[in-house]
């Protein structure tokens, strides 16, 4: 049975025509040179202080590869020491023991084992387990972080959508570095985790 304090969370950075990352998976675009005035500044105090609110991560397999190279570049690893599902069938490599590499039902892995054992679980790509998670109606909410650039072509955010999903729009953040974050709660989620399994 899952519980209603749990939420499922979907997070992507993508460009504004709503891409997570070139067809050749490749991110380089991802940094911003842009400056909004108005704009909330990320202290690193304050991303901390966030980041220790989530309990866990769950990412597909080129998501996980891509964070491999980022940590091989000298970028560091992302999710610091919180556990990590990797979703795949394939053999990857694994560098630390907060990662853990799963297959099977992703509804199993939400609703069955990680909903009772995590309070916030956040799903942080790529386009094809988010588009899944909303499909199956799984996620609770999503956050979009905006980046101020058009690439034109690439992997979308949501993947192979087969109908529409309701959302209600939650907050808005901008931030100096042109960033714009979204946040959406997903429509009649709340309802659906009240009934009985």
């Amino acid at each position: 049975m899952t519980t209603t304090d749990s939420r499922v969370t979907i997070h992507m950075a993508a460009s504004l025509d709503g891409f997570i990352a070139r067809r050749d998976g490749s991110v380089d675009w991802m940094e911003t040179t842009d400056e909004f005035a108005d704009g909330e500044v990320l202290a690193p105090e304050t991303i901390a202080a966030f980041l220790e609110t989530i309990d866990c991560y769950v990412m597909g397999s080129r998501t996980y590869e891509t964070a491999l190279r980022f940590e091989a570049q000298g970028f560091g690893w992302a999710y610091g020491d919180k556990p990590t599902f990797v979703l795949t069938t394939r053999d990857l490599p694994r560098t630390r023991d907060s990662v853990e590499l799963v297959s099977g039902d992703l509804e199993e892995l939400l609703n069955g084992r990680l909903r009772r054992s995590f309070r916030s679980i956040w799903v942080v790509g790529g386009g094809a387990v988010s588009g899944e998670c909303l499909r199956r109606g799984l996620a609770d909410e999503i956050y979009y972080s905006i980046l101020p650039i058009v690439i034109g072509d690439g992997i979308s955010f949501f993947e192979t959508l087969d109908r529409d999903v309701a959302l209600h729009l939650a907050g808005v953040k901008a931030y100096q570095n042109g960033v714009v974050e979204l946040r959406y709660e997903v429509q009649g989620r709340r309802r659906s985790l009240a009934e009985p399994d």
